[in-house]
C-alpha cells in the first residue's frame, strides 16, 4: 500500500504514494513501517528530489483507528514508525515536497511537517485532533513548531479543531495553497522537477545545514516528544475513547 515510482530523466524525482484511498489513506502499523523504510531507501536511489503523495481525495487521515481499537499495541507501533518516517524524510539529502491534497490529519499532518515544502489546497483539512481520543500530539510538536513558531504550535496542539489549507498557508505551515485539490499534485511535481535540476551537492549541503540550524537533528528532543506521546498509549482514557468510537 506504499508505492514508490521514479519519473524524469534517470529517475530524478521519486514519488512515494500512500495508496489506500478507500480508507482515506489511513495508516496501519505495516503501512507505517513500509513508509519509513521506503523513505530511508531513497537515500540510495539516485533521486534528486522526492514527492510524498496520497492516492485519491485525501493525502492521509492519520492512523487507522479501527486497528488501534482492536489492538492495544497498535498506537505505540504507529507512533514509533511515524517518528522514523519523519526522521528519514527530513534527513534525506534531497528536497521532499508534500502533495497534501484534501487533508492531512493527525499522523498525516505529522508526516507533512517533516517535508521541506508543503503544497495543499484551500479547503483541505489539516491538524492534530488526537486529543479527542486521549492521545497527545506531542510527537509532532517539534517539527510543527519549526514551521509555525511556538505560539502557533501551542495553539494548534491544544485545540483539536482542524484548519483549512488556506489557514495553514497563513500561519506558515503550507508553502503553496491551490484553489482545488486536483491542482496539488501537478504543482508538487513541478516544484520537484525544478529542484531536481538544481546543483545536487549545493542543495544537499543547504538542506543539511538548515536541519542543523532549526533543530531537525536534535534526537534528544525528538525522542522526548515520542516518549511523551507513548506515555498515554494504552491508557484507560485512550482505551475508553477508542471503545466509544463507531467505526
Amino acid at each position: 500500500m506504499i508505492r514508490v515510482e521514479h519519473r524524469g530523466e534517470g529517475g530524478a524525482v521519486a514519488v512515494i504514494t500512500i495508496d489506500r484511498a478507500e480508507k482515506r489513506n489511513a495508516l496501519t502499523p505495516d503501512m507505517a513501517r513500509n513508509l519509513a523504510e521506503s523513505a530511508a531507501r531513497l537515500r540510495e536511489s539516485g533521486a534528486r528530489a522526492a514527492v510524498l503523495a496520497g492516492a485519491g481525495a485525501m493525502f492521509c487521515s492519520g492512523f487507522d483507528l479501527a486497528v488501534c481499537k482492536a489492538d492495544a499495541m497498535a498506537t505505540g507501533d504507529l507512533l514509533r514508525s511515524l517518528t522514523a518516517t519523519a526522521k528519514a524524510l527530513r534527513g534525506l539529502p534531497i528536497p521532499v515536497i508534500a502533495a497534501a491534497q484534501g487533508g492531512a490529519i493527525a499522523g498525516g499532518c505529522a508526516i507533512v511537517a517533516a517535508c521541506d515544502i508543503v503544497v495543499t489546497n484551500r479547503e483541505a483539512a489539516i491538524g492534530y485532533p488526537v486529543l479527542r481520543i486521549g492521545v497527545s500530539p506531542a510527537v509532532s510538536s517539534p517539527r510543527f513548531a519549526m514551521a509555525v513558531g511556538f505560539g502557533r504550535c501551542r495553539e494548534r496542539m491544544l485545540d483539536p479543531a482542524l484548519i483549512t489549507g488556506e489557514e495553514a498557508l497563513r500561519i506558515g505551515f503550507a508553502h503553496e495553497c491551490l484553489p482545488t485539490a486536483a491542482e496539488v499534485m501537478p504543482c508538487a511535481l513541478a516544484i520537484a522537477d525544478s529542484l531536481a535540476a538544481k546543483p545536487r551537492h549545493a542543495l544537499a549541503t543547504t538542506k543539511l545545514w538548515l536541519n542543523e540550524l532549526d533543530g531537525s537533528d536534535d534526537d534528544a528532543t525528538l525522542g522526548a516528544a515520542l516518549h511523551a506521546s507513548l506515555a498515554l498509549t494504552n491508557s484507560a482514557e485512550e482505551r475508553e475513547r477508542l471503545e466509544s468510537l463507531r467505526l
